[in-house]
């Protein structure tokens, strides 16, 4: 594949009916010199490509072989794409005239940022953030992920309260530009993680390895989101907290690992009740089996945690909130990034 500075790639997987409604303007605001659209299919078993040879002849298909996951299969992919930088993107995502410039021209102007997210807004509401990303993320010190404009279920409008440029702990797998030699450097996702969360787990080497993350309000992208499991499916919820776990184990600093994973254990253990009083025993039983994999898993991620600690060790960083947002959203009702921080 001939080398291109910028490369946007869309992992697809059966996305046939999702190709012809999100591309178009992916196509039309993507014309910024040296940039390549390539549509990565994840072993699909619908009319995707044939659909992207026939409609969109200027897109360019690279076919795998299986459904790795998204983890796996964005690792396969890019092994495959010669690019400075990547724009990791969504097949359900609309972007809008003007989206790649201010993300590409930080890479330009700033050598330590590694990775860039736009402002990540529903394609539903466009007056609301979007659940998976918002205007950037973050996590708290037991390693709950939020956003500015998004606390755990609760999604903020949007009003310009969040368009200053800054430092962010994590980017959204929805949309994210990154510099291809640090996502290599770094490893890509983890493939054990398979889907979900495998984004934070790569920002939070990223900036071991002395990177930052950077959001940028200047970019602007509308996530139809919610295409593949609701919240409370079961194989959603164990995913969700097993990465969580082992993201933990293999990024924690060593002085604060243990006590994390102590009051992780009784947290989720009064989640998966939670669960189980909702009428949902299966996800009691997901908490369970996320649990007991890492368990099991232990020798494996003890592996993983030493590699990573001689390349770059486990730290706590700026952007990790120093306190529970369970304590603080359910307990204190902080419902906004603002409450949250100010209190």
């Amino acid at each position: 594949m001939e080398h291109a500075k910028i490369a946007i790639v869309i992992l697809n997987w059966n996305g046939e009916k999702l190709l012809p409604q999100f591309l178009p303007s992916v196509i039309q605001h993507s014309q910024l010199e040296g940039t390549e659209i390539i549509v990565a299919d994840n072993g699909s078993t619908d009319s995707s490509m044939t659909l992207l040879e026939k409609q969109f002849p200027e897109v360019t298909r690279l076919q795998l072989p299986q459904n790795y996951g998204f983890a796996l299969g964005y690792n396969e992919a890019l092994k495959q794409i010669d690019a400075q930088y990547y724009i990791l993107l969504n097949s359900d995502v609309e972007v809008v005239d003007g989206w790649l410039e201010p993300m590409i021209s930080i890479f330009e102007n700033d050598p330590a940022v590694a990775a860039v997210q736009p402002k990540i807004l529903s394609w539903h509401n466009k007056q609301e953030f979007e659940y998976g990303g918002a205007a950037g993320g973050y996590i708290d010190k037991l390693g709950f992920p939020f956003c500015r404009g998004r606390i755990l279920n609760v999604v903020e409008k949007d009003e310009g309260q969040y368009n200053d440029e800054v430092n962010i702990f994590w980017a959204s797998g929805a949309c994210f530009a990154v510099r291809a030699s640090l996502y290599h450097k770094a490893g890509g996702f983890d493939s054990d993680f398979w889907a979900h969360m495998e984004e934070i787990d790569l920002c939070w080497r990223l900036k071991n390895f002395g990177y930052q993350i950077r959001f940028t309000p200047f970019s602007q992208v509308y996530h139809l989101g919610g295409g593949s499991l609701p919240y409370n499916n079961p194989r959603k919820l164990f995913l969700n907290f097993r990465n969580s776990l082992f993201m933990l184990y293999k990024n924690c600093p060593p002085n604060r690992l243990f006590q994390v994973l102590v009051v992780r254990m009784i947290l989720d253990a009064f989640a998966g009740f939670k669960l189980l009083a909702e009428g949902n025993p299966k996800g009691l039983s997901s908490v369970c089996k996320a649990h007991w994999a890492l368990y099991s898993n232990w020798n494996r991620l003890k592996a993983k945690r030493r590699q990573l600690k001689t390349e770059a060790a486990p730290k706590w960083h700026d952007e990790i909130l120093c306190k529970s947002l369970i304590w603080k959203f359910y307990l204190q009702k902080k419902r906004t990034f603002r409450e949250l921080i100010n209190s």
